[in-house]
């Protein structure tokens, strides 16, 4: 079930109003029957692996809370660890790994024809193994105690706003929340469906609309020359912001209404002033995982350099992995590993170099400056996260700096746009669109968008909420299925 289908329409203010008729000790027990049912309408016999990840980890963490040391603890932690990653290396990547050995036995000589495996990735496993993962982990660690009532502990696990494509929840945060009673709030109500709209307008006026063009472009990279690869990439660059941030958006705002908070995953990332900037704005309940899970256990920076070095770029490496099967996610993944650790080896160069230069006494102009590099380091990475592979990347990236002097012919420009496979009418709604999002940001950053509406006259603010909605039902671009980009993870 989509947010962006008729089916959610119906789904989403049903559960709500039962929710809030229920007795409050009663409505884990509607929010478990939900969650399931909006993840089964996907493939039924899936919602199995949710149930048998939750009673695993359950088990463990029950037994963990019995145990008085880690040592003791620790063969739970490693069963399930081992049952939740194994679940992932099965369904996510045992193809992948087979596939690549098949590709290096044929290298080497060897006649060896890999096996195809044809299991289909149960949408979401990545995220809500990482969510029960990061529990089983701070229950071992005494973080957290461990959740003693079965279902609210299943709820925590499936919960349908952020099932499928997060934000990925730690439970000290989620958990509590499902035990407190939630009342009906308008304002609460009004701020959660403002969310979903803004979300939802990010996701079909523009992010649906631009895909027709990056799949186009993407699907042929040579029959397109550089100008149009490069426009191509930028467009990429917004539709997987403008997708994943408005999903993002929808399930908080989903959350919000019922009572829950989930926390902020995006914060203006293409605002960023250096690489570590855009991790700290883009996908941020992932980023802030692999930092306490993977980054800070493996040593962080409290070691020598060359381990902090080495610790930064295989976080990022795994985090590649994570994203998907293929070796454009582990390209993509160690690219942003080695963009952190240049930065770390070359800063008091750069700072150097900005003093020699001046920049350094107009800060408004090196903030541009580097707002600017960061967006081009960034679109760099965004080629391997979409290409077919590494060679179709390598060529993109090659062709996406040359022959932009055919821009200033108007011939070959209006060529140029045409092979877009977008309408050029299409195309301006989709600019328009993206300029309006663009200066809902500013403001938000200088005065909050929510006090910046409320402090508008009411016709006018709901003239706003009006005119958010038409855009989304008359200028959505409804086709193609409209799947969020990171239900594939």
């Amino acid at each position: 079930m989509l947010f962006n289908s008729l089916e959610f329409l119906v789904f989403f203010p049903v559960v709500t109003i039962l929710f809030f008729l229920l007795p409050p000790n009663r409505r884990w027990v509607l929010l478990l029957i939900a969650s399931y049912w909006f993840y089964m309408s996907w493939r039924p016999e899936y919602a199995l692996l949710i149930a048998f990840s939750t009673i695993i980890d359950y088990f463990c963490s029950y037994r963990m809370a019995a145990l008085p040391d880690q040592r003791a603890r620790r063969p739970y932690l490693w069963l399930s660890m081992a049952v939740n990653l194994g679940l992932l290396m099965l369904y996510k990547y045992l193809g992948f790994f087979i596939s690549s050995a098949g590709s290096v036995a044929q290298a080497v000589g060897i006649d060896w024809q890999a096996p195809v495996l044809d299991i289909l990735l149960p949408v979401g496993i990545s995220f809500y193994t990482f969510q029960t993962m990061s529990y089983t982990i701070d229950v071992y660690n005494g973080v957290v105690k461990p959740e003693r009532h079965a279902g609210i502990f299943a709820v925590f696990v499936a919960f349908f706003p952020q099932l499928v494509a997060g934000p990925i929840e730690r439970a000290g945060s989620l958990l509590p929340q499902f035990r407190k009673v939630q009342y009906l709030d308008g304002d609460r109500i009004a701020s959660g469906l403002r969310l979903m709209a803004w979300g939802m307008f990010k996701k079909v006026v523009i992010a649906d609309r631009i895909s027709v063009a990056v799949n186009h472009v993407y699907g042929s990279p040579y029959d397109h020359p550089g100008p149009v690869l490069a426009l191509a990439t930028v467009l990429f660059a917004l539709q997987i912001y403008c997708d994943f941030s408005g999903y993002s958006d929808i399930a908080i705002g989903c959350a919000r209404v019922l009572g829950f908070n989930l926390m902020l995953n995006f914060r203006q990332p293409y605002h960023a002033a250096s690489i570590a900037d855009f991790w700290k704005r883009w996908h941020i309940s992932l980023s802030t995982w692999f930092r306490d899970y993977v980054y800070i256990p493996l040593g962080g920076n409290r070691t020598v350099k060359w381990r902090w070095y080495n610790n930064l770029f295989l976080t990022f490496l795994v985090s590649g992995l994570w994203h998907g099967a293929n070796w454009t996610f582990v390209a993509w993944g160690a690219l942003h590993g080695i963009y952190l650790v240049l930065a770390i080896v070359f800063g008091p160069l750069r700072d150097r170099m900005a003093k020699a230069t001046g920049l350094a006494r107009l800060p408004r102009l090196s903030h541009l400056l580097n707002v600017a590099w960061t967006i081009v380091l960034v679109l760099i990475g965004w080629v391997f996260f979409r290409a077919a592979n590494i060679g179709d990347a390598l060529h993109i990236i090659q062709a996406s700096f040359t022959g932009h002097g055919d821009w200033l012919n108007p011939a070959a420009a209006k060529a140029m746009i045409l092979s877009l496979g977008i309408s050029t009418s299409e195309l301006l709604i989709a600019l328009v669109a993206i300029g309006f999002m663009e200066a809902v940001h500013l403001i938000h950053a200088r005065y909050g968008a929510a006090s910046f509406l409320q402090r508008m006259p009411a016709v006018a603010r709901y003239g706003v909420y009006a005119g958010l909605v038409g855009a989304i039902v008359y200028y959505g671009a409804y086709h193609g299925g409209g799947e969020f980009i990171y239900f594939q993870f």
